[in-house]
């Protein structure tokens, strides 16, 4: 009752919750909604990127397939064990959504408000989620690294090593120390080991990701727009779609960022042409796509979430329509450039 002090414009009363929601900027509430939608996301499928990041880079483990991976895990490891690395991945995940969704927001407004002609479609999609994806990796790469590293390393019981493997210890005791001795031993250039790669697959993934959602989604009758499972199936394909596409460089990837912890004896990844062209040479092209199977189980509720809870995100927060958002964007900008002649003019 005492909680509704403030009324709107139209007479209707709104408690302090909604006051708030209102009063936050349109590019923090993209922030907010992004973060909330990637940490959701990675947290439900952090067993299977566990799996499959040891698929892409332990070979012992793509030998004895995915269900025996499961019991070694949870043998040896516990039910942890699946979340290993996974703090790491969510405080990646969270600032990397955050930034790619709002990025991809504006992004998209500047296109629409600079380049009209290019109409309000997929295309326009496809350009602003490459530039997000792109924007969101530069900022938040190191955690990427991290991640994958406190992910490569394996718990071994003597009973389980296989002869001619290597016994793994643990090398990092968390996110901070893996940060630490990374930076110590190959400064800023160590934590950006492989994001060539990445960067390559993110453009054309993140593009395609919204390409597909957003097309898929502008067939969908009205009436459906705003069901759960019409959403949740739209992020599915359009993740299964997009990550076909770009998933031999992730393995690339992968395979740089764990080089360190590899025999001493072995051949070093030279640049992402090199690492491609040695994992063919000497493991097969079939390993460029090691552990696709399981990145498919893990992308369809990954990309499903993270676009479902994302809309529903910038509905309770309030987030106006593209078209309307766009119409704020320029009005206030006039209202900039006419509050700015008025200034000069009176100063003059």
């Amino acid at each position: 009752m005492g909680e509704k002090l403030a009324s709107g414009k139209d007479g209707l009363s709104y408690d302090n919750s909604l006051v708030i929601i209102e009063a936050i900027p349109l590019f923090a509430k993209e922030l907010i909604a992004g973060g909330v939608a990637g940490g959701v996301a990675k947290t439900i499928v952090a067993p299977l990127e566990r799996l499959k990041i040891l698929f892409q880079t332990r070979i012992e483990f793509h030998n004895i397939g995915l269900l025996a991976s499961f019991r070694r895990i949870a043998k040896t490891e516990g039910l942890l064990g699946f979340y290993r690395g996974n703090g790491a991945s969510v405080a990646r995940i969270v600032p990397y959504a955050a930034l790619h969704y709002m990025a991809y927001e504006q992004y998209r407004r500047q296109i629409n408000y600079h380049f009209p002609g290019m109409g309000n479609g997929p295309v326009v999609d496809l350009v602003a989620g490459s530039l997000s994806g792109g924007t969101a990796v530069l900022f938040t790469y190191p955690l990427d690294l991290v991640r994958t590293k406190l992910a490569y390393q394996v718990v071994d019981t003597p009973k389980l090593n296989v002869k001619g493997t290597m016994i793994s210890e643990q090398a990092f005791r968390g996110i901070r120390d893996c940060f630490a001795k990374t930076y110590k031993e190959a400064g800023m250039r160590g934590l950006y080991r492989g994001v060539a790669p990445s960067l390559y697959g993110i453009f054309p993934y993140a593009g395609l990701k919204f390409y597909f959602y957003e097309e898929m989604k502008s067939h969908v009758p009205d009436d459906y727009k705003k069901n759960i499972i019409v959403k949740l199936a739209c992020g599915s394909v359009a993740g299964l779609l997009g990550q076909t596409f770009t998933y031999p460089l992730d393995v690339v990837r992968r395979k740089m960022q764990v080089q360190r912890f590899r025999a001493s004896n072995s051949s070093e990844f030279k640049g992402t042409i090199g690492t491609l062209f040695m994992i063919i040479r000497k493991e097969g092209w079939k390993q460029l796509f090691s552990g696709l199977s399981i990145n498919y189980l893990k992308v369809v509720p990954s990309v499903a979430v993270g676009f479902t809870v994302y809309d529903l995100m910038k509905a309770y927060l309030r987030v106006p329509p593209r078209d309307k958002a766009i119409l704020e964007v320029a009005t206030k900008r006039r209202e900039l450039q006419t509050s700015t002649l008025s200034s000069s003019q009176s100063a003059s």
